[in-house]
């Protein structure tokens, strides 16, 4: 029994610590869940409140985490585990019958589950729980208190920690679609369909059927192309059209004319900043923006920026900060998938996503002159990569 428990203990702590830690590398990210909740649940004057109880949720649970991994103080979190369980076993139990938001967010965008897969899930982890806290009274530590309350201290630093860094400038994980190294231009724009067409001809003379391409039809040859006669064409697919996969993330302008193709497929250098929200959007950083965006027109680098707000806030908006660089409209959602800062900037070639930087980290444009062999080399790299996985 005493390694049962042993290994419950160690168990629930590492899937405690691995929740704890993948929410506090996105604290943005479970802010923006905890708003889906309110708002699920009609309860919107709670959303101010949604970045306060994302760190407390992922902080509680790296330190319980902790504490369980390295045995420490573990009469007083047996409790706490256990209550804690308890908890969220009923919450989860009624999401799984009402699901007010598809994904649970229980760890993170690091791996998605459904309510009532999350669901199941805490019923296995308050089985572990109910192990560690019925054999509580026999729980012994060799470690002085002080020892374990240091435990608990490292623990908390490292997890605050993380989870400043990580508000302050981006994900120190990002598990987003749009991380660096990803080739986005599959996953936000459509693969067109590819065909041949063949032409059937039949010649007057010979009866004979003969099939021809646009490239290989013999019109220049006059007199024997009079011998000929259209009877059908065929049409040989060879590539199916498909759906992008992120299909919500369309880059509008104000005739609701799409720019998605150009801007993301854009083969030389493109910065594209990001603002869900203009309104929230910090205004201190436009004015070294617009410095950059006209040295980014003299090298022919291109720059839009993609806001989830409406073209009358957009043109209130640009008038204010004296932007010249164009403005798309796209899916307020769909933009907190990007990058998790407003505004935050990201640099495109190819389709690739290549950089990604908070508003606090902006580079100067010399700095990204300095850089461009380097990102050229990265997107060889990357592109080399994914053509020998093909």
């Amino acid at each position: 029994m005493k390694a049962i428990r042993a290994i419950s203990r160690v168990l629930l702590g590492l899937v405690f610590m691995f929740s704890g830690f993948v929410k506090a590398v996105d604290p943005m990210g479970s802010m923006y869940k905890f708003q889906d909740y309110f708002i699920a649940f009609h309860m919107p004057w709670l959303t101010s409140f949604a970045l306060f109880l994302g760190l407390l949720l992922c902080t509680a649970e790296f330190v319980m985490g902790f504490a369980f991994v390295f045995n420490a103080k573990l009469k007083f979190f047996s409790w706490l585990m256990l209550l804690f369980m308890t908890f969220f076993l009923i919450l989860t139990f009624v999401l799984a019958l009402t699901n007010p938001v598809s994904d649970c967010g229980c760890f993170g965008d690091a791996l998605i589950l459904t309510n009532w897969q999350t669901f199941f899930k805490n019923l296995i982890l308050i089985a572990l729980a109910l192990i560690i806290f019925s054999g509580r009274k026999q729980l012994k530590n060799r470690y002085p208190q002080v020892t374990q309350f240091g435990i608990i201290g490292v623990g908390l630093l490292i997890i605050l920690s993380t989870s400043v860094y990580s508000y302050r400038h981006l994900p120190l994980i990002d598990f987003m679609p749009w991380k660096v190294g990803t080739v986005i231009a599959e996953k936000v724009l459509p693969t067109e369909e590819k065909a041949e067409i063949s032409l059937i001809y039949k010649n007057k003379e010979t009866g004979e059927m003969l099939e021809y391409t646009t490239k290989t039809l013999p019109w220049k040859d006059t007199t024997f192309f009079k011998k000929l006669v259209f009877v059908d064409q065929k049409k040989k697919i060879i590539q199916e059209y498909k759906p992008a996969p992120i299909h919500d993330f369309m880059m509008d302008d104000a005739d609701k004319v799409n720019h998605s193709a150009e801007i993301i497929g854009n083969p030389k250098f493109q910065f594209i900043l990001v603002s869900y929200d203009l309104s929230k959007a910090e205004r201190s950083v436009f004015a070294a923006l617009n410095s950059f965006y006209d040295q980014c027109v003299k090298d022919s680098v291109g720059f839009a920026a993609l806001c989830g707000s409406d073209f009358q806030s957009i043109d209130y908006f640009r008038h204010d900060v004296k932007a010249d660089y164009p403005f798309y409209a796209v899916d307020e959602t769909a933009l907190k998938t990007v990058v998790r800062s407003n505004p935050g900037l990201v640099l495109l070639k190819n389709g690739v996503v290549l950089d990604k930087w908070a508003w606090r980290d902006f580079p100067n444009y010399q700095d990204f002159k300095n850089k461009m062999e380097k990102y050229n080399r990265r997107l060889t790299k990357i592109l080399s990569t994914k053509k020998d996985k093909k």
